[in-house]
């Protein structure tokens, strides 16, 4: 029996990025940072923000999987590291691929605590195991998830080939 997987397409990112930010407007939710959780966050982050027209976007790398279904022990914050301080007094979003575990999110959420004025979460899936409850979830599902920037490996130089000056 085929393993079941949740397949999301570029086309159905787009429109989940727009229901996402819908609905962190229609709460009233205005923030003034939105905070990614690369690398799957990248893309959440990014097209949040374009919605909610917030310019201020931060990066903090975390690395957790190791491949389908391995994790190391605990999530590990990679250098660099942002600033704190950059945070003082702000509201911040934020935005990553999926809650999976939840312990990625929460090492990011505990360390905005004590620094800013309010910090939430958005992602395009939850998963019922997760340790975090978004403020914001696109869609909950259970099943392994095919994003469409990770489901073909990675490219790689071809032989012969000659780039150009």
């Amino acid at each position: 029996m085929a393993e079941v997987r949740e397949n999301l397409t570029y086309e159905g990112f787009g429109r989940a990025i727009r229901e996402l930010a819908q609905t962190i407007a229609d709460d009233g939710y205005e923030p003034d940072i939105v905070l990614s959780i690369a690398r799957g966050g990248v893309f959440v982050a990014g097209g949040l923000a374009y919605a909610l027209d917030c310019k201020n976007i931060h990066l903090v790398n975390v690395e957790f999987y190791t491949g389908v279904g391995t994790t190391l022990e605990m999530p590990v914050m990679l250098a660099p590291m942002p600033n704190a301080i950059d945070f003082s007094d702000k509201k911040v979003l934020i935005a990553d691929d999926v809650a999976d575990t939840g312990k990625t999110l929460k090492l990011v959420h505990d360390f905005c605590l004590g620094t800013v004025a309010e910090v939430r979460s958005a992602v395009v899936y939850q998963k019922s195991h997760s340790l975090v409850d978004c403020e914001y979830v696109w869609k909950r599902t259970d099943e392994w998830i095919n994003f469409p920037w990770s489901v073909e490996p990675p490219v790689i130089r071809r032989e012969g080939q000659v780039l150009d000056a």
